[in-house]
């Protein structure tokens, strides 16, 4: 098994320049990257697993309760176990056709039916307690692996000069400080994957999962390859703004409004620049263009830059994403004094519930008798249909 992973996956023309071996980046009396190394992070992932399960209940949620976090009550859908059945299997309302059913249903009855379905959903929804929990756990990370990483990077020549990023490349010894980073960071990305499905599900959530594979495979191939130098520097510009979203985020759900919307001014304002400007217009450029005047282009050098490019991809469409939240944000601002809107419909939907309440129990019956005739009602004029179609004939 080793000898198949020495020939094809550990190839030295993959992973290094041309004439350069595995040999002679070993360093005596140094470390060294030994790509090994990298399945440490899987039980480390499971670790960062467990730590933030006791984080969640242990000190985010007493946080929460603080902080004034509270979760909006929802008006339970009534049990209606084939309207279930429906929902869980398609996560949708059934159409207008496969109720229909001109014997047992009325446009009333429609309403009553879209609001279980519309309820029903409410009850999937994450709590603003979960979403605060996500988000301090992930601040609490982010805060202290770029404080650290500052810490440890801000005296090293090529924190100041790129181009110390490739002298004496790919002989180039990684500090302890600087293999705990890349260990740590990769773990941590691993148990974001693994939890991905548990996690809050947003409107980016498949460029959150190519987020996370492709850097994943960028602190991979960048160690094994002794891109360390470069590599800190690309983590620590994701991580100077990744804490100041997530405490927006926790003071969002907590109701500081003022707070929240200073946090993510100053938020945006990082973003654009360490995304937009300091990463493609020296890293990239780096990696891209001053590496080739240490080392001929290899396999290496294009997988690595292309990773690069599709996080940058993905900035670019943040960056919209942002923009487009500020310009609402203003907008909103200027109309703030002439609209009412929210305190009207928190009354609409205290009336709303008040008057639910009053006509649950009839609506109780009416639902289970009509989930008999609609939910499955297609299936079953179809058999109607079969069994009436040879004395049609």
């Amino acid at each position: 098994m080793e000898g198949l992973l020495d020939q094809w996956l550990w190839k030295e023309e993959y992973w290094l320049p041309p004439g350069v071996t595995w040999k002679d980046i070993e360093i005596e009396g140094d470390r060294y990257p030994l790509p090994r190394d990298l399945f440490y992070t899987l039980p480390l992932a499971l670790g960062f697993i467990v730590l933030r399960y006791v984080f969640e209940r242990v000190i985010a949620m007493p946080l929460s309760r603080q902080l004034g976090v509270k979760d909006r009550v929802r008006v339970r859908a009534l049990p209606v176990p084939k309207l279930e059945t429906f929902y869980k299997q398609n996560k949708q309302q059934p159409s207008q056709v496969s109720c229909k059913s001109p014997s047992s249903i009325t446009v009333t009855l429609q309403r009553q039916i879209e609001t279980w379905f519309r309820q029903r959903r409410n009850q999937d929804r994450p709590s603003n307690t979960k979403k605060f929990c996500e988000a301090s756990w992930r601040f609490v990370f982010y805060l202290i692996a770029f404080v650290a990483a500052l810490a440890s990077l801000i005296d090293t020549p090529w924190f100041w000069d790129h181009r110390e990023c490739w002298q004496g490349y790919p002989k180039q010894p990684v500090a302890e400080a600087h293999y705990w980073y890349y260990i740590t960071e990769l773990g941590f990305y691993w148990s974001l994957l693994l939890c991905v499905t548990v996690d809050v599900k947003r409107k980016d959530f498949k460029e959150q999962i190519i987020h996370h594979i492709a850097t994943i495979l960028l602190i991979g191939f960048s160690y094994c390859a002794n891109y360390v130098r470069v590599g800190t520097l690309v983590i620590l510009v994701h991580d100077s703004s990744d804490f100041l979203l997530e405490s927006a985020k926790m003071f969002n759900y907590a109701g500081w409004r003022k707070t929240c919307d200073t946090l993510f001014v100053i938020f945006a304002l990082v973003f654009l620049l360490t995304r937009l400007v300091v990463f493609p217009g020296r890293i990239v450029h780096s990696t891209l263009v001053v590496s080739l005047d240490f080392f001929q282009p290899f396999f290496g050098y294009y997988f690595f830059n292309a990773l690069l490019l599709v996080l940058q991809a993905l900035h670019i469409f943040w960056a919209w994403l942002i923009l487009r939240m500020v310009y609402k944000f203003v907008e909103k601002d200027e109309r703030s004094d002439e609209e009412s809107e929210p305190e009207e419909e928190v009354e609409a939907e205290e009336e709303e519930e008040t008057s639910w309440e009053q006509r649950k129990g009839a609506l109780n019956s009416k639902l289970a008798s009509l989930a008999n005739n609609c939910v499955l009602n297609n299936l079953t004029n179809q058999r109607n249909m079969n069994s009436r179609l040879p004395k049609a004939r």
